[in-house]
């Protein structure tokens, strides 16, 4: 995918925040090695990345007797790009200060493009996205297919969770109906349920997906993320909505990924960010491999440059024709390729 094209100013910009940058984690280092040097640094031990704050991050003690406590660490300069829900190696330091020493491996990486095009980590070791959907606003499978292909590219299960189900009727059960068998056939775990119990606690359904898992939320906006986030964050959201109040801002006005522990025993990852994750840009070849009945197709059409747009031989059509593909995969695929081809046509990156 063509990136955004930069004019002098802008490169002479980046050029100087990079410069910057560099200086002032030079400047860091020195510090951390006095520290080291002097042994103001505690004994190595895991850690939980739990938000992140530009060069600073809140960092959570697996062990010791100070478990369960956040420290405000800075990382080393030679750790690549760190992010919530990493498990790290630090170093205590003096009141509630720490340095990040090195990062443990991740099972899971969830990605997106910055505003320049360049893919950026977002969160790690993720079990996996709940796609949250809704009678209304309507749910429309184009949008559903570019969530699962992005979280066919990451690696990271994806479930399809219908939410406000008491909203469906007589007009739109059919419909809804269908859509949903379309993925379960597919292999893909739906669940069907309303935000809240009874109660008015998260929703059986919900904390089931949820329990001992870290789990990340995403859809289009009015499905009801918030309010079922809500639910197993009631706490969080009085807190946020106490400061929004009186200073007109709050945590959640920012992209960055905070990691809660829920009272179930999982945890959930959650940023406005995160939440519209699903619409980022991709390659041909990634779209193909996003979804899983055409990834079985590639390869074998009869002719090797085949646009599967009705040419002879086409394997898509005959995976139609056979009822292995659904028209409509078919055409969200194609519509797909065609929103990627026009935004590289235009040179600019896709958010």
């Amino acid at each position: 995918m063509a990136k955004r094209r930069l004019n002098k100013q802008q490169q002479w910009r980046i050029r100087k925040i990079q410069a910057e940058r560099a200086e002032r984690a030079q400047r860091k280092e020195r510090v951390i090695d006095q520290q080291l040097d002097s042994g103001e640094l505690g004994d190595e031990q895991a850690g939980l990345i739990i938000a992140h704050y530009g060069q600073q991050l809140d960092v959570e003690a697996l062990e010791g007797d100070r478990q369960g406590t956040v420290f405000r660490c800075f990382v080393r300069a030679n750790i690549d790009n760190l992010v919530t829900g990493d498990r790290v190696i630090w170093r205590a330091g003096a009141e509630s200060t720490g340095v990040i020493v090195a990062r443990s491996e991740r099972h899971t990486l969830l990605q997106r493009p910055d505003k320049f095009g360049q893919i950026k980590p977002v969160a790690a070791n993720i079990d996996h996205i709940i796609l949250v959907i809704a009678p209304e606003p309507e749910p429309h499978d184009n949008l559903i297919d570019r969530y699962l292909v992005a979280a066919e590219i990451t690696g990271i299960p994806a479930v399809i969770l219908l939410n406000k189900q008491d909203l469906i009727n007589e007009h739109n059960h059919q419909a809804i109906a269908t859509l949903l068998a379309r993925y379960e056939q597919l292999g893909y775990r739906v669940v069907r349920t309303s935000a809240k119990a009874p109660d008015g606690g998260p929703a059986p359904q919900v904390q089931e997906l949820i329990t001992r898992q870290t789990s990340v939320f995403v859809g289009q906006s009015g499905v009801g993320k918030s309010s079922i986030i809500q639910t197993l964050l009631p706490d969080e959201f009085i807190r946020v909505g106490a400061v929004s109040e009186s200073t007109g801002k709050g945590t959640h006005t920012t992209t960055t990924a905070r990691l809660f522990h829920l009272d179930c025993g999982g945890d959930l990852i959650d940023s406005p960010g995160i939440r519209e994750f699903g619409l980022w840009h991709m390659t041909a070849q990634e779209i193909e491999y996003g979804f899983r009945e055409i990834r079985e197709l590639i390869g074998h059409c009869r002719f090797r440059n085949c646009s599967h747009q009705g040419d002879p031989g086409c394997a898509f059509d005959q995976a139609v024709a056979e009822g292995r593909l659904s028209l409509e995969r078919l055409h969200s695929f194609h519509r797909i390729l065609q929103d990627m081809a026009e935004q590289q046509a235009r040179g600019l990156t896709v958010s």
